[in-house]
């Protein structure tokens, strides 16, 4: 999987417009009521954050996000003391959470385009790293995690939000539910009976046709269209033990399951979300810092 077809995907879809829609214009009046607008509706569906980001160490501290969609967890971190710096794939990405910065004076480090597999800083530059649904889109993850080490202080702390395994979105709606309806769907599509291409359904049964029907619906296969849209090109899921496996330079500190949430399935605000939930945050120290 080429860098360059994940960078694609995600400067055409930036991250939530899908959920939430885009800006309706450039202006700083249309940025200022998206910003208002997107956080509200981001907040109410992901309740959590907010108590999440408040249990974190970070004031006075440098704080690098990976990743930075619409900029909601920058103001986040900043308005709680962070020593903010940020990094983005996309060009879009860097523009929307710039202009949001800018406009509510919120003090920073830096903003830049990049990838985290080649981050522009020098070793040992931060003391905390935070990602937030950002590295479970990333192929090389042990490349990522090198870098991660590399730039984060010693005695620094990793904080990521990885897509879960042991989910009910994984486990029932995306391994059970979306493939009984695409299976079901598929000869009826493709007879033209109902829906079209440009519908949800109609895109991933033209990539079963493209790859293959009995192909496409391995889980290895599908997982990458059903998390972020049947266009995504690349999502893994996550375990403590895949955590273990892919951050073999971090010692895992703290973890815990938020978000219940598994569309098509009416769950969301529903109990459980401890045991099943979609989003697994992981806290995670260098391994040097170890001791017997």
């Amino acid at each position: 999987m080429r860098q360059s077809a994940i960078q694609d995907f995600w400067s055409a879809h930036p991250c939530g417009d899908n959920v939430f829609g885009p800006p309706d214009g450039d202006g700083q009046k249309d940025y200022e009521a998206f910003f208002t607008r997107y956080d509200m509706a981001k907040y109410q569906l992901e309740s959590h954050i907010p108590g999440c980001l408040e249990r974190l160490d970070i004031a006075g501290r440098r704080v690098l996000e990976i990743g930075l969609g619409q900029g909601s967890e920058a103001e986040q971190l900043i308005r709680r003391g962070g020593v903010w710096t940020g990094v983005d794939l996309t060009e879009e990405a860097v523009k929307r959470t710039g202009t949001r910065l800018a406009l509510r004076k919120l003090p920073h480090e830096g903003i830049q385009q990049a990838s985290v597999l080649d981050l522009p800083f020098p070793d040992a530059s931060f003391d905390v790293v935070f990602s937030h649904g950002v590295l479970h889109h990333v192929p090389d993850i042990l490349g990522a995690q090198r870098e991660i080490r590399r730039v984060l202080k010693p005695d620094g702390e990793l904080v990521v939000m990885l897509y879960a395994r042991w989910s009910l979105n994984y486990l029932v709606a995306i391994g059970l539910v979306r493939r009984a309806a695409l299976l079901a769907g598929y000869p009826l599509m493709r007879l033209g009976l109902f829906g079209g291409r440009r519908s949800l359904i109609g895109s991933h049964v033209e990539n079963a046709r493209c790859l293959g029907l009995l192909r496409y619906l391995r889980m290895e296969n599908f997982i990458h269209r059903n998390t972020d849209g049947p266009h995504n090109p690349f999502s893994r899921v996550y375990d403590l033990r895949r955590v273990e496996r892919d951050f073999p330079l971090f010692e895992v500190r703290r973890s815990e399951k938020r978000f219940m949430h598994a569309p098509p399935l009416p769950v969301h605000g529903m109990i459980g979300e401890r045991a099943l939930g979609w989003h697994l945050w992981v806290q995670m120290v260098p391994k040097a810092l170890v001791r017997p």
